[in-house]
């Protein structure tokens, strides 16, 4: 990913144009390191960049937390950091090649899905689509489907982006995002199908597969009655631990395919069948009729403001309770009165990773709110509750 290695300079200026820049907004140092991180604003998106000194060199580089999609966005904020520090590069990564035009429009961030409008009657969901191929057959196949594609890998979702435009389609739309978390933004009875084609197996770490009694619940919850979560796998582990999922609820009805050709088929697919191996396919059928989705509150934080000294008095031991934990990860202070406070939260198998904008004024989460989840809402008020009654000193 973009970044770049300068000579050592003097801190000082960064401070400075942080007061007059209209690009770096603040700058943030750790409590107990040496490493920053430094706020920008960059076509409407906030961001963070991360700065680690050395003796005899300086790197600069994208925060993985804050990352937009938009590799060539971070090379921008890169290169202009440098200009307008007149900072000395010593290497870089950030040449800004000619992107094959990158569909923006159809790109989606989770937020947006907390009152958003479907522009079709059908929508289907495609859960880590990898390089596109079968996301793009299906819309191109069903031009009155709407298709949303979830990758939190950000090369493939770049490049199904580009191919978005490429091919004049108007019915993907690319949600950079955990597919676990995104479920439960969408209205109960919406979906036509949901595609889980050759997810990761995650043999040594069964707590990361997409497919969970969790993950069951909600896509039964968001398919329409009688519509199918499809699950394509070539892993016999993988299969086996699905059909005890899927047998593992009270009601159910499940049908299973061994090696059946699709329509489309994936590079490597095509290598597994060369090799002979084993292909499943599982379709769970919704047999109900869900209730509405239940709203959840508001990921406010009314009047917590900073307090002097609570940096030395936040939790530095995660907070675990039944459902969710919560754990104060890093802190960094921007100048007089401002925190800034990393830290994951919410459920176990699938947790947040934000940051809190801890100011005399108020506090936010930057750059983006949790996922509006009833699990990530308490741990939300936990959080308000660390940053409004905790003694300070």
């Amino acid at each position: 990913m973009p970044h770049i290695k300068v000579k050592p300079f003097e801190t000082s200026i960064v401070d400075e144009a942080v007061t007059k820049s209209d690009l770096l907004t603040f700058r943030a140092k750790a409590l107990n390191r040496g490493d920053e991180l430094w706020g920008v604003v960059l076509e409407g998106r906030e961001f963070l960049l991360q700065v680690k000194y050395y003796d005899d060199e300086v790197l600069i580089k994208y925060d993985k937390v804050t990352r937009p999609l938009k590799v060539n966005l971070l090379k921008e904020a890169l290169g202009r950091v440098a200009k307008e520090l007149g900072l000395e590069v010593i290497a870089s990564n950030i040449t800004q090649h000619k992107e094959t035009r990158f569909a923006s429009a159809y790109e989606k961030q989770i937020e947006d899905f907390e009152n958003i409008a479907f522009p079709f009657e059908k929508v289907c969901v495609e859960v880590g689509f990898g390089s596109g191929r079968h996301l793009l057959y299906q819309a191109n196949k069903h031009p009155d489907t709407l298709y949303i594609g979830l990758e939190i890998h950000t090369p493939s979702a770049q490049q199904v982006l580009k191919q978005i435009d490429l091919q004049g389609l108007k019915n993907i739309w690319v949600v950079n995002y955990d597919a676990r978390l995104f479920l439960e933004m969408l209205p109960s009875n919406l979906l036509e199908r949901i595609y889980v084609h050759f997810p990761v197996p995650w043999d040594k770490k069964p707590h990361r597969r997409v497919i969970s009694p969790q993950f069951l619940a909600e896509s039964m919850r968001v398919l329409s009655k009688g519509r199918e979560l499809e699950l394509r796998t070539d892993s016999d582990n993988y299969f086996a631990y699905a059909l005890e999922t899927f047998f593992g609820v009270p009601k159910t009805e499940v049908h299973v395919r061994k090696n059946a050709d699709l329509e489309v088929t994936s590079k490597y697919e095509a290598r597994w069948k060369r090799m002979q191996k084993d292909i499943y396919d599982v379709y769970v059928t919704a047999l109900e009729v869900s209730e509405p989705k239940q709203e959840v509150g508001d990921f406010n934080f009314n009047i917590v403001k900073y307090r002097e000294g609570i940096e030395t008095v936040l939790p530095k031991k995660a907070l675990v309770e039944k459902e969710y934990f919560v754990h104060i990860e890093r802190l960094y202070t921007i100048e007089e009165k401002r925190l800034l406070i990393k830290c994951s939260f919410g459920s176990f198998d699938r947790p947040e990773h934000k940051y809190i904008l801890l100011e005399a004024e108020g506090c936010r989460y930057f750059a983006s709110r949790p996922v509006k989840t009833s699990v990530n809402h308490k741990a939300h008020q936990t959080i308000m509750e660390l940053l409004s009654n905790v003694e300070c000193h």
